[in-house]
């Protein structure tokens, strides 16, 4: 290849990966074409993209990004392929169902919600990230819940209230 071409590929794999939020080096080297396929089909109705990369290229990708990738780095030998996409535990849930079957893809690394994740051991704790929104409606859900409380105690007490006030009205007649 190249050296503009090396230089094109780079640069487009580091507009993808500032296009999507999250993103997985995973290795799919013993896939065969059908498999692949299906992964690849599987990917695009999930809303992941499948990109084969070159190990160079994405090092050069990430080095002319403002975000330090450094911790990665390691991680990218061999064959590579990256799974982009917006929400960050997608592609950890395919991961972990379609590895459970074929035993690949299989996770090297990924950058979710701005931390590293390095090695495979770390796919059960990619599955149960949260995104940033999930987390927010959580901390609202948690902050009404004492109004909800309060509120709901208050029509209670009225209710009760109303039907001390009637048995005694209804008493002293």
């Amino acid at each position: 290849m190249k050296k503009e071409d090396k230089i094109l590929v780079s640069e487009h794999i580091a507009a993808l990966i500032k296009e999507y939020a999250h993103f997985y080096v995973t290795d799919i080297t013993a896939l065969d074409s059908e498999k692949t396929s299906a992964l690849r089909r599987r990917c695009f109705k999930d809303g992941i993209k499948l990109v084969v990369v070159k190990n160079k290229l994405l090092i050069k990708a990430l080095e002319s990004l403002e975000t330090d990738y450094s911790p990665l780095y390691p991680t990218l030998k061999g064959n590579s392929a990256l799974m982009l996409c917006q929400t960050g535990n997608v592609p950890a849930k395919l991961i972990k169902e379609v590895g459970a079957k074929e035993g690949v893809p299989a996770l090297k690394s990924a950058c979710v919600e701005e931390c590293f994740y390095i090695g495979p051991d770390q796919l059960e704790t990619l599955v149960h990230v949260k995104s940033k929104n999930d987390l927010i409606g959580d901390v609202i859900a948690l902050l009404q819940s004492p109004a909800k409380n309060v509120v709901s105690a208050l029509q209670s007490g009225g209710n009760i209230l109303h039907g001390v006030l009637k048995t005694l009205a209804e008493k002293e007649n």
